[in-house]
């Protein structure tokens, strides 16, 4: 049986993690990488590699804050750069996909709950790597319908 998938939000102060259950049919929030600075990936690059060892991860995730247009700017392109990162390092697939309204789809979410705004900043990233992550899974069990 093949692995867990794990989803990431790529931000630059946090790394939102989500993984896969076990029959890759669903997404659950995992924790919340939180990083002293944008340009320094160290610790971030070797939780994310721990996070792969004891879940047996063997496909990642990462989302891609594209544009409401679709084109991609800045931050699109810090994700492409940071997912090459992760694949270096691992040496698994890494897939990126549209991230597009995740992070607001979580907060309305989170709202929904009850979760107070002062303590959502805790759950936020991990709810939009499940919604990363859920969209993929979504689409790869839509395939195999076909």
């Amino acid at each position: 049986m093949s692995g867990r998938i794990m989803g990431l939000d790529y931000g630059s102060k946090t790394v939102g993690v989500a993984l896969s259950d076990d029959r890759l049919s669903f997404a659950m929030p995992k924790e919340t990488i939180r990083r002293d600075s944008e340009k320094r990936l160290r610790r971030t690059l070797a939780r994310i590699g721990e996070l792969i060892l004891e879940n047996n991860v063997d496909k990642i995730v990462v989302g891609l804050p594209l544009m409401p247009d679709g084109t991609e700017g800045e931050r699109a392109e810090k994700a492409r750069a940071f997912a090459e990162k992760i694949r270096e390092r691992s040496g698994l697939e890494v897939i990126l996909m549209d991230e597009r309204y995740t992070t607001t789809a979580s907060a309305e979410e989170l709202d929904e709950m009850l979760i107070p705004k002062e303590e959502q900043k805790a759950y936020i990233d991990q709810l939009a790597a499940c919604h990363i992550l859920e969209e993929y899974l979504h689409q790869q069990n839509e395939r195999k319908e076909i």
